[in-house]
């Protein structure tokens, strides 16, 4: 995922910035009982923002780089030659989220390839990997990047813009560049059953209008919304809420993923029954506090679900084939908490 906020900012646009209280075990699915997946036909053709790319034959060999691209394989049984290291929601010294990580280890493999590319996509390490497919889908590569990663093997890109898939396309367009279509469409079923079946033990949450906030604690004078085209912000729909009608205002004026309010405008958000956000233990008292964000009815009433940051939780909440069934119990627990104190 992205990294938290704000020092990448480019005018209203946060690169590569936010992000993202996982279980030692990932849950299991429920098991597939479709037939046979049908074998994918070569070469296969997939168009991306930066024009399309060509597989010719079945990758042996799939790298993975920037955000839960690497859940996807691993969901699907295949273990990737090189994947890139968590920049967010890692509380070890192991470079990855739990889930990926008990992944790999029921895969049978103890210590995974990482790219050390926190600071920068490390090509020489991707290229030693020897990759037939770099899968990309969710990420924010440059043209640059882009350039130089398919000198290596063919990429998968992102579909439009960067850091804006949502996890269905992820898994279904990173699926498609291994030759797997079908298998990831049948994931994502398993995927919106899981979720189905878990919200539905949360009927306090179905129908609230929440979106999802960065407050810096600092400085309460701006903040930042994430708008519907943000994968965090859109898996709160897949949960059963709905978008504020004042969010869905604003992104009209963006086509980027977050965008940042003055406090003084505060009040064009009184319609958001339940804020998500990142904080801490003291972060509601912090708000409630301030004399413009503490107006917003949302934070008045307390209705705000706190993902503590820096966790694997947060690091959840752009979700990803591995982490919604990781996390998705109690990711909902909190949030069911902050939209109890909705009237």
């Amino acid at each position: 995922m992205k990294s938290r906020i704000p020092s990448l900012i480019v005018t209203i646009v946060l690169a590569l910035t936010f992000a993202l209280t996982g279980c030692a075990k990932v849950p299991s699915l429920p098991p597939d009982t479709s037939s046979a997946k049908p074998a994918a036909v070569f070469p296969i053709t997939i168009k991306h923002a930066f024009g399309e790319t060509v597989i010719q034959s079945k990758p042996e060999r799939v790298a993975t780089i920037s955000w839960g691209n690497h859940d996807l394989p691993l969901a699907l049984g295949v273990i990737p030659v090189g994947i890139s290291k968590a920049n967010y929601g890692v509380t070890d010294d192991s470079g990855i989220l739990p889930w990926t990580r008990a992944k790999f280890k029921e895969l049978g493999v103890e210590n995974p390839a990482l790219f050390d590319d926190l600071a920068g996509l490390n090509f020489e390490a991707i290229s030693d990997a020897q990759p037939d497919v770099i899968l990309a889908a969710y990420s924010g590569i440059t043209t640059e990047e882009y350039d130089l990663l398919r000198k290596i093997a063919p990429v998968v890109a992102f579909p439009t813009l960067p850091w804006q898939t949502f996890w269905r396309d992820q898994v279904v367009v990173n699926a498609t560049g291994m030759g797997m279509k079908a298998e990831g469409e049948a994931l994502v079923s398993e995927l919106e059953q899981l979720i189905a079946t878990k919200t539905a033990e949360h009927p306090q949450i179905a129908g609230k209008k929440a979106a999802f906030f960065y407050f810096n604690p600092a400085d309460l004078g701006k903040f930042y919304v994430y708008l519907p085209n943000d994968p965090r912000a859109a898996y709160l729909t897949d949960l059963g809420m709905i978008f504020p009608e004042s969010v869905t205002k604003l992104a009209a004026e963006s086509n980027s993923f977050a965008l940042e309010l003055s406090a003084e405008n505060v009040d064009l958000l009184d319609d958001v029954d339940i804020i998500i956000t990142y904080g801490n233990d003291t972060l509601l008292a912090t708000l409630q506090a301030d004399a413009l964000v503490g107006t917003m009815p949302a934070v008045k009433r307390g209705s705000v679900a706190i993902i503590q940051d820096g966790t694997p939780l947060a690091a959840s909440g752009t979700p990803s084939a591995l982490s919604i069934p990781a996390t998705i119990d109690e990711y909902l627990s909190v949030i069911a908490k902050a939209a109890a104190a909705v009237k």
